[in-house]
C-alpha cells in the first residue's frame, strides 16, 4: 500500500537550522580537491622546472580528471542537501510513503545516521515510538548527539531514542518492533552478506509488522533480489514487493546513476 505523497511533503525538516549532514561528505570533496591540487602542481613543475612535457601532460590530464570529479561531487552534494536540491528529503518521503504502518507501537530505523528518517517517521506518526540505531563511523560525521539535538529541535525528542548498534547483530529480541525501515545503509557495511543483514533486520520485526528497506542493491552485492523476495513470500511474508526507487525518486536510472545510486531499490512488505 502506498500512502498519499502530499501528506509526507507537508513535513519539512531542517527549517530551524538542524544539521542533517549530507550523503556526499565533505571528506570526499576534500580528497578530490587535494588530488587535483597535487596533480596540477606536479604538472606545472614538470612543464616549467623539469622541462619534461610528456610527464607534465600526464599530470595535467590527471589534474583535469580530478577537477571534473570534484565538480561532479560538489554538484551531487548540492542535489542531496536539505535546503539545496533536497534529494535526501525526497528519498525519505518515498521510503515512508511505501510503509503500510498504522502509527501504533514502535518503529526501528536501522542505520539512522543524522536521525533524519527517524525524525520524519516520528513527525508522520504522532503516536509512534521511534528507535534509531547506527554504528556511527567517522566517514559522514554523524553521531548520537547530532540525532538527539535534531530530534529536540524538531519537537519529537520524547518519542525518539537513538543508540549505538550494529546491523550485523541487532541488540533486540525477536519480534520487538511493529515497523522497521532502513535507507542506503547495508551497501556501506563492508564484508557483510547483504541478505543476512536483511534477515537480521526482519528478525526483530513482529508478526504482522511492516518493513521498507531501501538500498543501493547492486547485483554483485545482493544477488537476485527477485528470488529473495519470493523466498520471503514462501516463508509467509505478505505483500512483498521490490520498488524501483531509482526511477521513483530520481526520475530515471540515468539520473540516479549520476547521483551514484543507479541500483536503488526498496524491499517492502508485511511479516
Amino acid at each position: 500500500m502506498k500512502h498519499d505523497r502530499s501528506r509526507h511533503r507537508e513535513i519539512r525538516l531542517g527549517t530551524h537550522e538542524e544539521d542533517y549532514g549530507n550523503w556526499m561528505p565533505l571528506s570526499v570533496l576534500g580528497m578530490a580537491a587535494g588530488a587535483f591540487a597535487l596533480m596540477a602542481t606536479l604538472a606545472i613543475f614538470f612543464f616549467t622546472a623539469f622541462y619534461w612535457p610528456p610527464t607534465g601532460a600526464i599530470f595535467a590530464v590527471t589534474a583535469a580528471v580530478m577537477l571534473a570529479l570534484l565538480l561532479w561531487f560538489t554538484w551531487i552534494r548540492r542535489q542531496y542537501a536539505f535546503g539545496g536540491g533536497g534529494m535526501m528529503e525526497q528519498v525519505h518521503q518515498v521510503v515512508l510513503s511505501h510503509l503500510d504502518f498504522d502509527g501504533q507501537g514502535q518503529l526501528l530505523d536501522v542505520g539512522c545516521g543524522s536521525g533524519a528518517l527517524s525524525i520524519r517517521a516520528a513527525l508522520t506518526w504522532r503516536a509512534a515510538q521511534v528507535v534509531g540505531i547506527d554504528f556511527w563511523g567517522s566517514a559522514y560525521g554523524y553521531g548520537q548527539a547530532m540525532c538527539e539535538k535534531n530530534a529536540e529541535s524538531e519537537g519529537v525528542a520524547a518519542r525518539c531514542r537513538f543508540q549505538h548498534g550494529d546491523a550485523n547483530r541487532l541488540d533486540f529480541p525477536d519480534e520487538s518492533f511493529d515497523a522497521v525501515v532502513s535507507n542506503y545503509v547495508y551497501h556501506n557495511i563492508t564484508g557483510a552478506d547483504k541478505r543476512a543483514l536483511l534477515r537480521e533486520t526482519l528478525r526483530v520485526l513482529k508478526k504482522g509488522g511492516v518493513f521498507a528497506l531501501n538500498d543501493e542493491m547492486k547485483p554483485r552485492m545482493y544477488g537476485d533480489m527477485e528470488a529473495f523476495a519470493q523466498e520471503l513470500r514462501d516463508m509467509g511474508y505478505e505483500d512483498v514487493r521490490l520498488i524501483d526507487t531509482a526511477r521513483e525518486v530520481f526520475g530515471s536510472h540515468r539520473r540516479a546513476t549520476m547521483m551514484m545510486l543507479g541500483n536503488s531499490r526498496m524491499l517492502v512488505g508485511r511479516k
